[in-house]
């Protein structure tokens, strides 16, 4: 449990840092991230679409 909380901690620092060192790239990686998400989306309603026709 402990090192889970660590690790944790570690990963929001390293989050935070990056986002005020590279606010840029953490701006492109969000957007990345979600662009990602919405192509999935897309996917399975274009696949629910060809189911239910």
């Amino acid at each position: 449990m402990q090192v889970k909380k660590v690790l944790t901690y570690a990963a929001v620092a390293f989050v935070a840092f990056y986002l005020f060192t590279r606010p840029d790239d953490a701006a492109a990686a969000v957007n990345g991230v979600l662009d990602g998400i919405m192509n999935g989306a897309d996917q399975l309603a274009t696949f629910f679409s060809g189911v239910l026709t």
